[in-house]
């Protein structure tokens, strides 16, 4: 029974960070924008379940006694019994959370990009990850929003399944969504978008010259990811049925999916998909046996530090002997349009 719950947590986990992984590799891997703000994007998909879709079940419930957080308790408990009755109730609500949770992180990520859309490279990572931290500190400490460091309770939107398999079907559901985003993003980055977000990755100056507008490419880019990153935070916090701004830290949510795109390899999503797993081995792994390890090996610290100071050499490692990660990234090839020419015009007439 505890290796099927290790599996499942691995599992789950996996479903989770590979969403994260794959919009920054979008922006990052792709279009070359270091978003080291991946965090706020996380966070909002929390506070469009937590913040949002609350309120809104709170109002056409009619539900009072205060505010969000003294009401989220008795909504939860209320739209559970609801649940446990109409499975399909669950489900909307789920994909309600996940429609609204998108939507927020497009506009937020458009929004957070604005200001800083002209900015290059270390001046761009600096400024996104201090409007990050500063509106994580203001959602950490301003209980109004998702009740702050005290957090708010959310209805299980799988409140119809037994306690005991719960587990199972949130790690299943995770990786459908996972699976599905990875199919998107996979189609899309194959597509002209991706080799234009390549493009400006590696010169912008030619691709202002090709008559293309940075500044917006960068919005619509960060936009998107911000999306696909939202969607992660709201399903983590469906899982967890609480939200709580203080869990929504940039080392879990920024540092660590940058450390599985290093690890994987940037611009490619099968590297990625292979980073985020080998990772999350690690760190669950990690997590389970940390006391047994410290014991083992006598370590001079306490074991909760094992695992940061672990993922701190990894990462140094990786940048200083692998920095095209596990899976390289392919050159994109095209065929000359002369060449392609003569050979359907060699296809045409094949009898010379």
């Amino acid at each position: 029974m505890a290796q099927e719950y290790l599996l499942l947590d691995i599992i789950l986990w996996f479903s989770i960070y590979l969403i994260v992984a794959l919009s920054l590799n979008i922006e990052y891997g792709y279009a070359g924008i270091p978003n080291f703000g991946r965090a706020l994007a996380v966070l909002v998909g929390a506070i469009a379940v937590g913040g949002v879709v609350n309120r809104i079940l709170i109002v056409l419930l009619g539900i009072e006694g205060g505010g969000l957080i003294e009401t989220s308790g008795t909504l939860k408990s209320t739209v559970n019994a609801m649940i446990a009755q109409n499975p399909l109730l669950g489900l909307g609500i789920l994909v309600l959370c996940l429609l609204i949770a998108a939507l927020m992180g497009a506009v937020t990520g458009a929004l957070f990009i604005l200001p800083s859309a002209k900015l290059r490279q270390d001046y761009l990572a600096i400024t996104l990850l201090a409007i990050s931290e500063v509106l994580f500190l203001v959602s950490n400490y301003n209980t109004s929003i998702i009740g702050g460091y005290y957090g708010v309770s959310i209805p299980d939107v799988l409140a119809f399944v037994p306690g005991e398999k719960r587990f199972l079907a949130f790690a299943l559901l995770g990786v459908g969504i996972a699976l599905l985003v990875y199919l998107f993003v996979e189609r899309l980055l194959t597509s002209p978008y991706g080799r234009l977000l390549k493009a400006m990755r590696e010169n912008e100056d030619v691709v202002k010259a090709f008559g293309k507008n940075i500044l917006v490419l960068r919005i619509k880019t960060v936009a998107l990811g911000s999306a696909i990153a939202a969607l992660a935070g709201a399903f983590y916090s469906l899982y967890s049925v609480n939200v709580i701004a203080s869990t929504f830290f940039r080392v879990d949510w920024t540092f660590f999916p940058f450390l599985m795109l290093l690890l994987g390899g940037m611009g490619n999503n099968r590297g990625v998909a292979l980073g985020v797993f080998s990772f999350v081995i690690v760190k669950v792994l990690l997590i389970v046996y940390k006391f047994e390890i410290k014991s083992t090996l006598h370590l001079p610290f306490e074991a909760t530090w094992l695992e940061y100071i672990l993922f701190g050499v990894l990462m140094l490692l990786i940048l200083y002997y692998k920095p095209d990660g596990l899976i390289k990234e392919k050159p994109v090839t095209m065929t000359p349009p002369i060449k392609h020419a003569l050979k359907q015009k060699a296809k045409e007439t094949p009898g010379r």
